[in-house]
């Protein structure tokens, strides 16, 4: 199975030239280190950044530039700064092409959730219901179990929901899922991990077409 910059590596490769890509907490702050060769993309952070690089090395890191996460970042020649309402102007606008987000559940119809779990304090739903609301393409970057090995992707969410059929693609430590009509569709398998592997851990319906290729990271 993929690790946490496994799963970023694969999700690199969903980017494009030229696209503005707003990186959620967690897991997508990581796709900021594998950008592929040749192509130029600007990374948006919601508390007012745009033009990210890959995190710092240690001991290089400066304490004022941050992202949502509140990490230290690095910045690209010509990034800039700004307030928290033009950078949700940007998300709402629909200038963003592509947001990257963590989730704690998805289901097969594209439902997510990834701000709340009842009973434990949360300090706010931050920027995700504007990100969930406002994009048109959205990726979910997560772990395909729980802790207990329980399933996250599941028929119908049982955590409160940040957005409804928002989710077009989730990238697991397992696998690559579109999101359809019918349910979460196999793309491609974790080195290593089967088919079989894949429908034991997921709860929601899974729809198999053909031979599902391994996942190409390099």
């Amino acid at each position: 199975m993929l690790d946490k910059n496994g799963i970023a590596k694969r999700i690199a490769k969903e980017l494009d030239d030229g696209y503005f890509v707003n990186l959620g907490i967690g897991i997508p702050t990581l796709v900021a280190n594998y950008i592929p060769n040749g192509i130029e993309v600007e990374f948006q952070s919601e508390n007012g950044v745009l033009g990210m690089g890959p995190f710092p090395f240690e001991g290089e890191e400066d304490a004022d530039i941050i992202n949502a996460g509140k990490q230290t970042i690095t910045t690209m020649p010509g990034a800039s700064f700004f307030d928290s309402a033009m950078s949700f102007n940007m998300i709402r606008g629909q200038h963003v092409d592509l947001t990257i987000l963590g989730a704690m559940e998805v289901s097969e119809k594209g439902d997510i959730a990834n701000w709340k779990i009842p009973g434990k304090m949360v300090k706010g739903m931050g920027g995700a219901m504007d990100l969930v609301a406002s994009a048109e393409n959205i990726i979910v970057a997560m772990m395909h179990t729980n802790r207990e090995g329980a399933s996250k992707l599941l028929k119908k969410c049982s955590l409160p929901l940040t957005g409804v059929a928002c989710v077009k693609k989730v990238v697991t430590n397992m696998a690559v899922l579109e999101i359809t009509d019918d349910g979460f569709k196999l793309l491609e398998r974790a080195p290593g991990v089967s088919v079989e592997d894949i429908k034991n851990a997921t709860e929601g319906r899974l729809i198999i077409d053909g031979n599902v290729p391994e996942m190409v990271l390099d």
